[in-house]
């Protein structure tokens, strides 16, 4: 569902927030995926309640803002479908972990991948996704 009726996110900050998703992936894959939880409650809350009611993304919003680096601003819809995802392939991840299961690592490559391309290149694919969507479903109003 397009989302106008939340508050926009500043680009700087997500793209800030996907290289702390990077690494914590990284250190999920080279010292403990215990730290996979972590990324599911941020893609939940950021996911179904938005940005503005997650705590640290408050807290990186100020502190980018007070320094001038926050960036534009930009519709919060597609990025809370990019933290659905998050939330979904962090949890899958680490329950396939605890499962004992050897392909644990592969949804946490694609968050490493995923987070690197919103990182240092600002191509959100979650993102992309939710566009193309829209574009073929375009939804019913009335």
């Amino acid at each position: 569902m397009l989302r106008f009726d939340l508050p926009q996110v500043r680009a700087h900050v997500v793209r800030w927030e996907a290289f702390l998703t990077f690494v914590v992936c990284l250190v999920a894959l080279t010292v403990t995926p215990w730290v996979l939880p972590l990324l599911t409650v941020q893609g939940l809350v950021r996911g179904l309640l938005g940005h503005h009611r997650c705590p640290s993304h408050r807290l990186w919003t100020r502190w980018f803002e007070a320094r001038g680096w926050a960036g534009k601003k930009e519709d919060v819809g597609a990025k809370m479908f990019a933290a659905k995802l998050l939330a979904l392939a962090s949890a899958v991840s680490f329950g396939l972990w605890m499962a004992g299961q050897p392909i644990w690592w592969v949804p946490c490559v694609a968050l490493v991948v995923f987070s690197f391309m919103e990182w240092a290149l600002a191509f959100c694919a979650g993102c992309w996704v939710y566009g193309a969507w829209y574009r073929r479903f375009p939804p019913h109003m009335g």
